[in-house]
């Protein structure tokens, strides 16, 4: 069996990351893609955990030499997925999950064009700048900047395949486990066990 290939994108202070980190505990063979950056730490930030922090001149070397699934310049930094990290998960049998934005979800979908993806939905323009704000890692004008990216992300939510508005935590937890859980079920990532059991029955007439 293979497993799947989960896109999810949500405007920055969404509470994108406080839900992946509680749907990561609920799944044995569910892995977070750990995205490169070159952009620096923030708070508490580990490298290897949230990111891998590398330079501009070792992210770029990467680039050229094909080891991105996708990646792209977001906030004036660089982000991106390794293709090896995901193949090799996937093709073990781990589901992969990707935390990225809406232009690197196109690009992974060109592709992986069966990859699952959820766009997660802040409840209110206000609500979404009041957790920018809370988080007090930024100031006004980085703030401001990423409402106006989140009022064009929101806008490309018809791109997506499920939308999980995230205004309560364990309702959005809920729903998205149960897209996860879905995915796990496609014939196509079955296709061995099902033959198995077909052949039990003395195979497929034809």
């Amino acid at each position: 069996m293979r497993g799947n290939l989960y896109i999810v994108s949500a405007p920055s202070g969404s509470g994108k990351t406080t839900l992946l980190d509680q749907i990561i505990t609920k799944f044995e063979n569910l892995i977070f893609s750990v995205s490169y950056t070159t952009r620096k730490p923030r708070g508490a930030e580990q490298d290897g955990v949230e990111y891998y922090f590398v330079g501009h001149d070792e992210f770029h070397q990467m680039a050229d030499q094909g080891e991105f699934l996708e990646f792209a310049e977001v906030h004036g930094n660089y982000y991106g997925t390794s293709s090896q990290f995901v193949e090799e998960n996937i093709s073990a049998g781990r589901s992969v999950i990707l935390d990225i934005d809406v232009q690197g979800k196109r690009k992974v979908q060109e592709k992986a064009p069966d990859a699952v993806t959820v766009f997660l939905m802040p409840p209110s323009y206000g609500e979404l700048e009041r957790r920018l704000k809370a988080r007090q890692l930024e100031d006004d004008e980085t703030i401001r900047m990423r409402l106006l990216i989140a009022k064009q992300e929101i806008q490309q939510y018809q791109d997506y395949n499920y939308i999980v508005i995230n205004d309560n935590i364990d309702e959005s937890s809920t729903a998205l486990e149960s897209v996860i859980r879905a995915g796990a079920t496609r014939p196509e990532n079955q296709v061995t066990r099902i033959r198995e059991i077909i052949d039990t029955f003395g195979g497929v007439d034809c």
